[in-house]
């Protein structure tokens, strides 16, 4: 998942919900959001759990996050969110058409939360987005991405 955080100065947390003794002005924008997609995990893996009459975790119990600081590693990153499905086994899956890729919501004309206009843009547009996914990357460096901190 690639999210961009907004700066400081435009976040707004409310304390509802966190410990009452946490004076949240003194958080990082880091810890905020680790606690906040934190809690949308579990609540997430309780509904899921509850819907399927099972208990437990649904996912790895460290949550970690990369700082992409360059654009040379954001557009790497994008790449390697789309073609994640070859590297990890799914050899029969296409990130061009899978259901679930963003790959495809990206280049659909329809409305989205996805900033796709933005990050068509960043590209070149439409075909530069295409051609880029299209011309791939060294494994080495899909290896790096992979790779924990």
């Amino acid at each position: 998942m690639l999210v961009r955080i907004k700066p400081f100065s435009e976040f707004e947390v409310k304390a509802k919900g966190f410990p009452s003794k946490t004076d949240i002005s003194k958080l990082s924008v880091g810890e905020i959001v680790s606690e906040l997609f934190r809690r949308f995990f579990m609540s997430y893996a309780k509904s899921i759990n509850i819907q399927e009459g099972r208990s437990g975790s649904l996912f790895q119990k460290f949550f970690r996050r990369k700082l992409v600081d360059n654009d040379i590693y954001f557009s790497r990153m994008v790449y390697y969110i789309h073609h994640q499905l070859r590297h990890h086994g799914f050899d029969k899956l296409d990130y061009r058409t899978y259901e679930w890729s963003s790959y495809r919501r990206i280049l659909e004309d329809r409305k989205s939360s996805l900033k796709k206009m933005e990050l068509l843009e960043w590209f070149g547009g439409k075909i530069e987005f295409i051609k880029f996914h299209a011309q791939g990357l060294d494994e080495q460096v899909i290896e790096h991405l992979t790779i924990e901190d």
